[in-house]
């Protein structure tokens, strides 16, 4: 007799935002999703900390502008509490940027914007689930770009990486001109395998949280030209 598939792996996910025909919006298109599901909903920082602490989703996408403690705090209390292993989607327009950087440094793994197709909002879910970072196409060279050029105290000095190889020099340089594990696998001629190892071997060295944190780390360190 044989024995069934094991049943695929189920995305708890927390909505965070203080227009509730957003969360109405996000639910509908998250309940035709087999492998996601709502977990709960909050309407500010302060619930979606303690909801997040409660319920322990897989992921919160949270929104930045609300009432009362805003996404930044809560995701900052979120990323660094006891429910650190909770990966939190920021949702953002184009308008939030001073916002996104603050959530960058609070240790937000994915930016998405709010007009983007609600199948791609579920997409990246998935992605920031399984433990990568993402950033939506039309902020990620400029977002990144001015955030890496705001002088902060926190911020590593230029070319101040230690204790990598030149090989994952390499690697953390690509990572921060945004290609994926498959280009960078191509550009340097070893499998998507071996680039997930320096991937993963980089996250740990540098103690970045996810993908989004490496391009940071690359760019404070000078290791990526500023984009145009």
């Amino acid at each position: 007799m044989t024995e069934s598939p094991a049943p695929a792996r189920v995305v708890r996910v927390l909505l965070v935002d203080d227009q509730p025909l957003v969360r109405a919006a996000l639910r509908m298109v998250i309940t035709e999703a087999p492998d996601i599901e709502v977990a709960g909903e909050a309407g500010n920082g302060t619930e979606a900390v303690r909801l997040t602490e409660e319920l322990r989703p897989d992921v919160v996408v949270m929104d930045i502008r609300m009432p009362g403690m805003d996404g930044i705090e809560a995701t900052r209390l979120i990323t660094t509490g006891p429910s650190a292993e909770t990966h939190v989607i920021v949702l953002t327009t184009f308008d939030d940027d001073d916002y996104v950087y603050g959530a960058l440094r609070a240790g937000a793994a994915g930016f998405l914007v709010k007009d983007m197709a609600l199948d791609d909002i579920l997409a990246a879910v998935r992605v920031v689930a399984a433990g990568d970072g993402l950033i939506a196409p039309g902020v990620t060279r400029r977002l990144i770009k001015e955030f890496a050029e705001r002088p902060t105290k926190d911020a590593r000095p230029r070319g101040s990486i230690t204790g990598i190889t030149d090989r994952e020099r390499e690697v953390l340089t690509l990572v921060g001109s945004g290609l994926s594990n498959t280009e960078i696998a191509a550009e340097l001629t070893i499998s998507i395998a071996t680039a997930k190892t320096y991937l993963t071997r980089l996250l740990a060295k540098l103690g970045a949280r996810d993908r989004v944190q490496l391009v940071i780390i690359a760019y404070e360190a000078g290791l990526v030209g500023t984009p145009r």
